[in-house]
């Protein structure tokens, strides 16, 4: 299971946090839900096109919630370079 990643790494949660990341070129990887607005995901899947960084769809913004071990659904998540 892919989202098996998330849970035992570095990341930050939330399309405004993935975005700051990005910003400051600490993503290596992202993930965004499918069933998300596209107007949300479709900037930072974009955003990664243009530096080169891995995007993983997940089926769900549910799924997506619980393998980062919340209660509620996420739209985009970021793996983060350990500081």
């Amino acid at each position: 299971m892919p989202l098996r990643e998330i849970r035992d790494h570095a990341k930050v949660i939330g399309t405004k946090q993935v975005n700051k990341a990005l910003a400051k070129g600490q993503v290596h990887k992202v993930y965004l839900a499918r069933d998300a607005e596209s107007h949300i995901t479709d900037p930072i899947r974009n955003l990664c096109q243009q530096k080169g960084i891995a995007v993983e769809m997940v089926d769900t913004m549910e799924s997506l919630g619980k393998a980062c071990g919340i209660e509620v659904g996420a739209a985009a998540v970021a793996l983060i370079h350990s500081q």
